[in-house]
C-alpha cells in the first residue's frame, strides 16, 4: 500500500462512523438508544438488514468459497427469500403490535420468564459468539496488509467498534449503514472491473466462465439426496429456509434493524428488498471467487495463500519439502496454462475435438495442483500424517487485492471489509446490550430505574460484549472457512429458539414449562448429534426446531394444560 491507499482507507473508515457519532451525539431516550428514532425509511431498512449480516467475513470468505468450491456455496440461501415472506407476514405485525424491545420480550407475555430468559440466553451465546468471528475476518486483511501482529490487530479493530457503538447506539448503527454499504459496493464492483480487464486479451468474460465452467466453478445446484454433501438443493432450500427464519426472526441484532422503521409497511418493504437482492449479491460475490480461479490458472498463485504461514512452516524445518511442492505446483501450472491457451484458442475457432482433448488435458492438470494445494494445507495444519488441513480461502481474494489491483483500489477494498465490520459488528453489539438490558438487567436486577440509568447500563453492555466479542476472536483461527464457521455457529444454536417462537404462534395450547424444557432436550440433541454425525450443518437447522416441537408436545401431554393463553396486547 502507498500513501493513495492509506488516504482513501482513513477517509472511509473514520469519516463514516464520525458522522454518526456527531449525528446522535445526543441520543439519552431508551426507545432512540435501543430502537432508533422510528423515521427509518423501507430502503435503509432494507440496506440495514443487509449490512448486519453482510460483515466482514461475506466480502472476504465468500469470494476464497468460490475460488475453492465454485458457486455451490449459493444454495445456502435459497430459504431466505421464503422465510422473509414468512416473517414479514406473521412475526413482523406481532412485534410491532407488543412494542417490543426485544423478540424475547414476547417470549415472556406469551409463556413465562423463565422461558423468556431462555430464549435470550440461547442468543446471547450464540451471537457473542459470532460477534467474535465478525472481529477476527477484517483482522486477517489489516494485518496482512500492515504486517501487524493477528493479536494486536483483532483489539485495536474490535476497540474501533466498541467506541463507535457506545456512543451513538441503534440510530447510529442504521444511519451508518447505508454509507458503509456503498463503500462496500463500490469496492466490489471496482474488483470485479478490474478482475476481468486483467484477464488475458481475448479472454472477456465470456472466455473466463467457459473456462470456469469447464473446471466445475459454476455448478450452482445439486440435486443429490445426500444428506453429507454439505450445500445441496435439499439442505439450502429446506435447511436454509429454517436457518433464515431464525436468523431474521427471532435473532435480535435483525429484529432491532427492522424494528426501527416508523410503520409496518415500511418495515415489510425492507425485508422484502432483502428478499430480492440476497441471493443476487451472494451470487455475485461467489461469481468473483470463481473469475478469480479463472485469473489464477493465467497467473502464476503461491501454492498456499497465508503466505507468512507457509514461511513460517519453512522456518520450522519443511523448508525442503515446501521448495519441492513449490518447484512441482509451478511446473504444473506452466503446463496447465499452455493447454488453456489451445483450448481457448480451439473454442474460438470452433475446433470442437482440439477444444475437448485440451480441456481434459487441463482438468488432469488441474486435479495434480489441488493435490499439491492439499499437501501444502497439510503441512501448514502441522504435517502429512493424519493432520488436519489448514485452510487458506480466507486469504485468496485479499492476496489477489494486494498483488494485483491498482493503488488507490487496494485503499477502498481495505476500508470496504473495515466499513463491513463496522456495519455488522455495531449491530451485534448494539443487539446484544439490548437484550442484556432489557432481557436480564430490567427484568432481574433493576426495575422501574430511569431512561438514562438503563441507557448507560446499555453502554456498559456493550464494552462487556465488546471484550468478550474480542476474547473469542483471538482463538478464531482454529476455525474452517470463516462464512461456513459462522453459519455452522448459527445452525447449532439456532434451531430451539426458533421453536419457541413457532410454538408460541401456532401451539396455543402448550404452555411455557413444556417448550422452556424441550428446548433444552432440544439443543443438547443438536449438539450431541454435531459432534457424532456427519451430515451437512443445513440440516440441524430443521432437526433442532423439528425436535424441540415434538418434545414440547410429549411433555405437555403430561401436564395440565395452561386453562387460558395469555393475551398478547401491547404493554
Amino acid at each position: 500500500m502507498n500513501a493513495l491507499d492509506y488516504t482513501v482507507l482513513l477517509l472511509a473508515i473514520l469519516s463514516i462512523p464520525a458522522y454518526g457519532i456527531w449525528r446522535t451525539r445526543s441520543k439519552r431516550n431508551l426507545e432512540t438508544y435501543l430502537k432508533g428514532s422510528g423515521t427509518s425509511s423501507w430502503l435503509v431498512i432494507g440496506l440495514s438488514v443487509m449490512a448486519t449480516q453482510a460483515s466482514a467475513i461475506t466480502f472476504l470468505s465468500v469470494p476464497g468459497q468460490g475460488f475453492e468450491s465454485g458457486l455451490g456455496f449459493i444454495q445456502n440461501y435459497f430459504g431466505a427469500p421464503f422465510a422473509l415472506i414468512i416473517i414479514a407476514a406473521i412475526f413482523l405485525p406481532l412485534f410491532r403490535r407488543l412494542n417490543v424491545y426485544t423478540a424475547y420480550e414476547f417470549l415472556g407475555r406469551r409463556f413465562d420468564s423463565k422461558t423468556r430468559l431462555l430464549g435470550a440466553g440461547l442468543f446471547l451465546l450464540q451471537r457473542g459468539l459470532g460477534a467474535g468471528l465478525t472481529i477476527y475476518a477484517p483482522a486477517i486483511v489489516l494485518s496482512t496488509v500492515f504486517g501487524w501482529s493477528l493479536d494486536a490487530t483483532i483489539l485495536a479493530s474490535g476497540l474501533v467498534v466498541i467506541v463507535y457503538t457506545v456512543t451513538g447506539g441503534s440510530d447510529a448503527v442504521s444511519l451508518t449503514q447505508k454509507y458503509q454499504m456503498a463503500v462496500i459496493f463500490a469496492g466490489m464492483i471496482a474488483a470485479f472491473t478490474v478482475l476481468i480487464w486483467k484477464l488475458p486479451a481475448g479472454l472477456g468474460l465470456s472466455g473466463a466462465m467457459t473456462v470456469a465452467g469447464g473446471l466445475n466453478k459454476l455448478d450452482a445446484v445439486d440435486f443429490s439426496p445426500s444428506i453429507q454433501s454439505r450445500y445441496t438443493f435439499w439442505s439450502g432450500t429446506i435447511g436454509g429456509l429454517f436457518l433464515a427464519l431464525s436468523y431474521f426472526g427471532t435473532d435480535q441484532s435483525q429484529v432491532q434493524r427492522y424494528l426501527s422503521s416508523g410503520s409496518l409497511r415500511e418495515s415489510r418493504l425492507g425485508l422484502m428488498f432483502n428478499g430480492i437482492f440476497k441471493i443476487p449479491m451472494q451470487f455475485g460475490i461467489l461469481l468473483l471467487g470463481a473469475m478469480i480461479f479463472v485469473f489464477y490458472q493465467f497467473n502464476q498463485p503461491p501454492v498456499y495463500f497465508n503466505q507468512s504461514a507457509w514461511a513460517e512452516r519453512a522456518s520450522q524445518g519443511d523448508a525442503e519439502q515446501i521448495r519441492t511442492i513449490e518447484s512441482r505446483f509451478a511446473e504444473r501450472h506452466a503446463q496447465k496454462r499452455a493447454e488453456l491457451e489451445r483450448w481457448v484458442e480451439a473454442e474460438r475457432t470452433g475446433s470442437q475435438s482440439a477444444a475437448a482433448l485440451a480441456k481434459e488435458q487441463v482438468r488432469v492438470l488441474q486435479a495434480q495442483s489441488d493435490e499439491l494445494r492439499q499437501q501444502a494445507k497439510l503441512i501448514v495444519g502441522g504435517g502429512l500424517k493424519g493432520n488436519k488441513p489448514a485452510s487458506d480461502a480466507d486469504y485468496v481474494f485479499i492476496t489477489f487485492i494486494l498483488n494485483h489491483l491498482p493503488h488507490g483500489l487496494i485503499g477502498l477494498l481495505v476500508a470496504a471489509f473495515f466499513a463491513a465490520t463496522l456495519s455488522s459488528k455495531a449491530a451485534e453489539l448494539n443487539a446484544l446490550a439490548s437484550t442484556t438490558t432489557i432481557d436480564l438487567y430490567r427484568h432481574l436486577v433493576s426495575r422501574g430505574a430511569t431512561d438514562a440509568h438503563y441507557v448507560s447500563a446499555s453502554r456498559w453492555f456493550t464494552v462487556l460484549w465488546g471484550a468478550i466479542a474480542i476474547g473469542f476472536a483471538l482463538f478464531a483461527r482454529l476455525a474452517e472457512n470463516l462464512i461456513q464457521a459462522l453459519n455452522i455457529v448459527g445452525s447449532i444454536f439456532y434451531g430451539p429458539v426458533l421453536a419457541l417462537f413457532l410454538v408460541a404462534f401456532f401451539l396455543k395450547w402448550i404452555g411455557g414449562t413444556a417448550i422452556f424444557w424441550a428446548a433444552i432436550a432440544a439443543q443438547l440433541l443438536v449438539i450431541a448429534l454435531y459432534f457424532s454425525l456427519d451430515i451437512s450443518y443445513l440440516w440441524y437447522n430443521f432437526i433442532g426446531p423439528g425436535a424441540c416441537i415434538l418434545f414440547a408436545i410429549a411433555i405437555q401431554s403430561v401436564l395440565p394444560r395452561p386453562s387460558q393463553p395469555p393475551t398478547l396486547s401491547a404493554a
